[in-house]
């Protein structure tokens, strides 16, 4: 466990965004190799639900990704779910923050105990609580301000009606911040309420460069590399739409043991995703 340090609403280096919000944590426990520096650094807030689909995972790390390259600090929960494949895109491209909505000295879910050894070596994972206070289901609604608090803006990839990701994007809208949505099928459950706030206003997502925009931010340059006439065919399919291998091999005809070092060279260059067993187009 790295060394646990506590910040005070009047230290110097308590974050200048959290403690604008209505009601910011009196003191801030903080572990990781990053410096207090980071909370006051461009940050964006990404949330969703934890009981996410094949599509809202692909896309949260693939813009957890992108945003965290062009220079954002990405800022979750630590969850599981869209929370998780935050943190996992991020961490791929630069810095990540975590909030936790337990004692400091907990990696909860215990199941992201080596995800969270990860954004410690490289960022930081805060909390209200001092070490030793358990999980309870009222911390957690809580905890959504400080994730809220801690950034500029706050995107939503994917949420159920009643989601507590929901709750993240009402703090950020009654603290005067930009709120963003990730549209979804509209005859999806998990997209109902991603699909409901941008009726209500939110700014739809379909690129990295739509959250950029609000920071005058642009896009890393990705580095050059040309890719073979086979992987070339398959990502042109891939950006009409989500498709397993054996469905690519039928709709390009590219032979499977080329289109298998086809799929191959698009995920080491960041160019698909492949979750459960589709490919898709990175955003």
């Amino acid at each position: 466990m790295t060394e646990i340090r506590r910040l005070r609403r009047r230290d110097a280096d308590y974050p200048r965004l959290l403690s604008a919000i209505h009601d910011p944590p009196p003191a801030l426990f903080v572990r990781g190799s990053g410096g207090s520096e980071l909370l006051s650094q461009s940050a964006v807030a990404m949330v969703g639900a934890r009981a996410c689909s094949s599509y809202g995972r692909s896309v949260a790390r693939s813009l957890g990704r992108e945003l965290a390259a062009a220079g954002l600090v990405v800022v979750s929960g630590m969850a599981r779910g869209i929370d998780g494949e935050v943190h996992r895109g991020a961490l791929e491209s630069g810095i990540t923050v975590a909030v936790l909505g337990c004692g400091i000295d907990r990696d909860y879910p215990a199941a992201h105990a080596e995800l969270a050894r990860r954004i410690c070596e490289r960022g930081l994972i805060v909390s209200e609580y001092e070490p030793g206070i358990e999980p309870a289901p009222w911390r957690f609604p809580a905890r959504n301000r400080i994730i809220a608090g801690l950034s500029e803006a706050t995107v939503v990839v994917e949420a159920r009606e009643r989601s507590g990701a929901l709750i993240t994007a009402d703090f950020a809208l009654e603290e005067g911040r930009d709120v963003f949505a990730v549209p979804g099928e509209i005859t999806s459950a998990l997209s109902a309420g991603t699909n409901a706030l941008i009726r209500l206003g939110a700014v739809p997502v379909t690129r990295a460069e739509d959250v950029l925009q609000l920071f005058d931010l642009e896009p890393a340059v990705a580095e050059s590399s040309s890719l073979g006439p086979a992987a070339q065919a398959l990502l042109e399919r891939l950006r009409d739409g989500a498709s397993t291998a054996d469905e690519l091999v039928r709709a390009s005809g590219v032979d499977p043991a080329q289109a298998s070092a086809a799929l191959l060279e698009l995920e080491l260059g960041r160019r698909v995703d492949l979750e459960d067993g589709v490919y898709r187009a990175s955003v």
